[in-house]
């Protein structure tokens, strides 16, 4: 609530002069009526009507007070509250090869945990676009970037390891691919998160290299490498025989190093959790907090009233309670 036209509350200082001048002449017995033998009136005692001739006085005050009110303009406020912030582009690129079947990090294997730990992250966004890349021997594009978190969630879900036809692990090529589909965008950040366990043993592209053109258009690139060294794989691969994973490290630093980004290991499903709670605090965008009040005039629900109660005030001084000159 707020006055458009506060001055005018300062009339409301002269309502208690009134107040003291009324009873002041009320002390002073002006307008009294004399009688020849008070013994009569005093056997007639006092009525109803006598004892609230005051309220006249309190009629007139409170409707005065409503007028003044109503002149001062209150209005109302509603407030509406805009939050807007400048949101970042980001691609996850998941890698998954068969490799990505080995169970070190947990009682279920990489992908499976990989998936929940992504889906996480995807819900803990709010104005960003995202998107997602996959790969293995070759790279695909599963969603591009987005607002709708609900399709992507729907993709990561449905996640499936790549068949004989295309497993391997062609990293350079799906981080080109990644970088391609952030070219065009206008975003001030441009992130790309790439999940793999492995060596990148396929495609035509080095990590390197792609990493270079991510940086020369200013992406950002987050590498999380996955599991342990010796990791036995859940599935046979090899004529039968569990086949160690490799696990090329040092690539995925510097590939991270070159773009500004950072390079993260996940030997089990509470690290991976921490090393994208630990992106999503990196990663964020300013909340711009606009407040928008709309104001309603309120002056009716005074200046009515406040003409009923002097209207109220002029009628009964001139019946009921009307004096005799």
């Amino acid at each position: 609530m707020r006055f458009a036209d506060p001055t005018w509350l300062l009339a409301l200082i002269l309502l208690p002069l009134f107040f003291y001048r009324y009873f002041g002449e009320q002390r002073r017995g002006r307008n009294s009526l004399r009688f020849s033998d008070l013994g009569l009136l005093l056997a007639a005692g006092p009525t109803l009507w006598t004892r609230l001739r005051h309220g006249l006085i309190a009629l007139k005050l409170l409707g005065l007070a409503c007028l003044i009110l109503a002149m001062a303009r209150p209005q109302a406020g509603r407030e509406s509250r805009e939050l807007s912030a400048e949101g970042i582009d980001i691609l996850l690129t998941l890698d998954v090869s068969s490799s990505m079947e080995a169970k070190d990090l947990g009682s279920r294997n990489r992908l499976e945990i990989a998936k929940e730990v992504v889906a996480d992250f995807i819900r803990g966004r709010q104005s960003d676009r995202l998107g997602l890349v996959i790969f293995a021997g070759e790279s695909f594009t599963q969603c591009p970037l987005t607002l709708d978190y609900d399709i992507l969630l729907n993709f990561v879900q449905n996640l499936q390891f790549a068949d004989d036809s295309w497993d391997g692990t062609a990293i350079g090529m799906a981080l080109a691919n990644a970088c391609n589909r952030l070219r065009d965008s206008q975003a001030k950040s441009k992130v790309v998160v790439v999940l793999t366990d492995g060596v990148s043993n396929a495609g035509e592209l080095e990590p390197l290299t792609a990493a270079d053109a991510a940086a020369a258009v200013g992406i950002r690139v987050y590498t999380i490498g996955v599991g342990s060294n010796q990791a036995s794989l859940a599935s046979p691969l090899l004529f039968g025989r569990s086949q160690g994973a490799e696990f090329d490290e040092s690539t995925l630093q510097e590939v991270a190093r070159r773009t500004g980004g950072r390079y993260f290991r996940a030997t089990s499903q509470e690290k991976l959790q921490e090393i994208y709670r630990e992106i999503a605090a990196l990663e964020t965008s300013p909340v711009k907090d606009k407040v928008h009040v709309d104001y309603a005039e309120r002056f009716a629900y005074f200046l009515w009233p406040g003409l009923i109660l002097l209207l109220s005030e002029v009628v009964l001084a001139n019946t009921r309670f009307r004096r005799i000159p």
